[in-house]
């Protein structure tokens, strides 16, 4: 049952875990509950096990990909929850933080790690029955006296996930061009005094649309809608809830000032400043946060009917994504400049050295073959991806860290 690690990581461990893969980790599955949110059953865990982590504790609606960091989910969060852990090919996992500082740069890249000493981002599945709360994530002004991080995240609404769209398909995103600080203050003080403070009122709606995503500035003010969502994001648990109704009940008022100093807790006045406000009226918002697909050049370059990788995210300096179809009976060996994080979301084949399926029904414990992280060297090396399917595509989605060098920065 690898939810916890066992094996201990010593430097023969580490070796064999980064050259038996030959540069290519493979990663057991990484399951999050929330106690705000009612699981929207699309992760592809066994229906008996949404509930896991037991009494108290909420459903499992997130699944974290590449993950460096711990969830922060109160007094009750495990030691390793919302750590990925790394499969050692001779049994066992150890966990991947504890990888990353032992090989440093020669897995994650000299320019990363000199930056950042660290694997700075992951991604995550989150997959809601209904909308999230409308939240917003600290910039690094706020976070980093905190001892954390800014959270800008992403978001791509994949088909392969999505065989519906649940209770409420519609995102709350950012606010009204026309809304003051005084009328959202007004929306936070209502918060104390139960029930729904309607504050998504002064945002706008959008309606899911697969196959395209957002990209969500830390200070920028969301409630996503209830899709099953791909979520690359910079490595941080940090958040502020202002609505204080989502998912047919109140959200606890300690999530409004979750991380807020001590001597803060209380002052509205420090949740306004938390907002990007020029980036939460920009009446411009659709065209500068929204993420429509592309082709990558090399795609375009290569012309193979065999595959096709597009660019899903692309607006955010902290990370990026791509989306990876190999045809049926195909197989490529892909390039890449950067270390990447990778998860099967349809088919069957070999990623590497490893085999690789999509999942179809996970026991909460197990292991998979969807899920990988792919070091620096072997990304430039490339990897070799065969689909075994005669009849269905392989589909693999890929989160980057910061500044990916192959990518034309459309950074606003």
């Amino acid at each position: 049952m690898p939810t916890t690690p066992s094996v201990a990581l010593t430097a023969t461990v580490a070796d064999r875990i980064l050259n038996g893969g030959e540069g290519v980790l493979r990663l057991a599955p990484t399951w999050v509950p929330r106690v705000f949110s009612t699981p929207g059953r699309r992760l592809r865990l066994h229906p008996d096990d949404y509930y896991a982590f037991g009494k108290d504790r909420g459903g499992i609606d997130e699944r974290w990909l590449s993950s460096p960091i711990r969830a922060d989910n109160g007094s009750n969060t495990g030691e390793f929850e919302g750590l990925s852990l790394v499969v050692d090919p001779d049994g066992g996992v150890v966990p991947f933080d504890e990888l990353i500082s032992h090989h440093g740069d020669a897995l994650i890249g000299e320019r990363i790690w000199t930056a950042h000493g660290t694997w700075p981002v992951f991604a995550k599945f989150f997959d809601n029955e209904q909308a999230l709360p409308f939240h917003v994530h600290h910039r690094d002004q706020h976070a980093i006296p905190l001892g954390k991080v800014s959270k800008p995240e992403a978001y791509y609404y994949s088909p392969q996930m999505n065989n519906h769209l649940a209770a409420q398909p519609v995102s709350f995103l950012g606010l009204q061009p026309q809304v003051t600080r005084d009328e959202l203050k007004e929306r936070l003080v209502r918060f104390s005094l139960g029930g729904d403070n309607r504050i998504t009122e002064l945002s706008l709606g959008y309606r899911t649309r697969l196959g395209t995503g957002w990209d969500i500035p830390a200070g920028v003010l969301h409630a996503p809608g209830s899709a099953c969502t791909y979520e690359p994001q910079a490595a941080s648990d940090v958040l502020c809830m202002c609505e204080s109704w989502s998912n047919n009940r109140e959200v606890p008022e300690e999530l409004l000032w979750k991380d807020a100093p001590a001597d803060r807790v209380g002052d509205l006045d420090y949740i306004l400043d938390l907002l990007d406000w020029e980036r939460n009226v920009d009446p411009d918002f659709v065209p500068n946060r929204q993420l429509i697909p592309y082709e990558t050049a090399q795609s375009v370059a290569d012309a193979d009917p065999g595959y096709v990788e597009k660019w899903i995210v692309y607006k955010s300096s902290s990370f990026s994504a791509k989306e990876l179809t190999i045809g049926p009976g195909a197989s490529v060996t892909v390039v890449d400049t950067d270390a990447y994080g990778a998860i099967v979301v349809q088919g069957r084949g070999t990623f590497g050295v490893h085999e690789a399926a999509a999942a179809t029904l996970i026991r909460f414990g197990e292991l998979t073959e969807d899920e990988f992280f792919v070091s620096e060297d072997a990304a430039r090396r490339g990897v070799r991806v065969t689909n075994h399917s005669a009849t269905e595509p392989l589909a693999i989605l890929k989160h980057f860290g910061p500044g990916n060098s192959s990518l034309t920065p459309e950074f606003d």
